[in-house]
């Protein structure tokens, strides 16, 4: 695995804890030699995970689309910044570029980004691990809603078994080291067949 997505938040949170797991997990890519690939920015989760990589000698690729590094928010001292025009193209170059995805702590945004890679694993456009670093138990109400959906059964258990969670960076990355994707999704059912 030669680069991970991270999909995080712009903002620190109201725990200190998710700045740490921020930089726990870039101190852990760069110490696997794993480049971040995230969005960009010199602020919050995301400023901190990008930080920590790059003081542990690591290397970081951004994208950003131009609106957003129009505000100043970009990184300034990043290995690569990539400006894109839109955030449909900002996911597509981050899906391009990377092995595999983490979401880490954020708002609305990261959990449409995460959703939305983990929907095309789901549909066998890609077969790259999706993983959720659960930091102070951030996603625990999310693993119980994947449950949930799974035995509603609007999920099958082997797609539910695609999102890797795990509370600690080292945890979550050894998981990535032995994911196997599962077949494809297909909408015939036995009886059509």
């Amino acid at each position: 695995m030669k680069r991970l997505a991270v999909f995080c938040g712009s903002s620190n949170g109201a725990s200190p804890l998710y700045i740490e797991g921020a930089k726990a997990l870039g101190k852990e890519l760069a110490k696997r030699q794993i480049d971040l690939v995230y969005g960009g920015a010199s602020v919050g989760v995301m400023g901190a995970v990008a930080d920590a990589v790059l003081e542990a000698g690591g290397h970081v690729i951004g994208v950003m689309p131009s609106f957003l590094d129009a505000k100043e928010i970009s990184h300034k001292n990043l290995s690569q910044l990539i400006i894109v025009e839109s955030m449909h193209e900002r996911k597509a170059k981050m899906a391009e570029l990377a092995d595999g995805f983490i979401a880490m702590p954020g708002g609305p945004g990261t959990l449409e980004e995460f959703f939305e890679i983990f929907t095309w694993a789901q549909l066998g456009l890609h077969q790259k691990p999706c993983g959720l670093l659960n930091i102070n138990h951030y996603y625990t109400p999310l693993v119980t809603l994947f449950n949930h959906m799974a035995e509603e059964q609007f999920l099958q258990e082997k797609y539910r078994a695609m999102a890797i969670v795990d509370t600690d960076p080292e945890g979550l990355l050894n998981q990535f080291t032995t994911y196997q994707p599962p077949s494809v999704k297909t909408y015939i059912t036995k009886s059509q067949s």
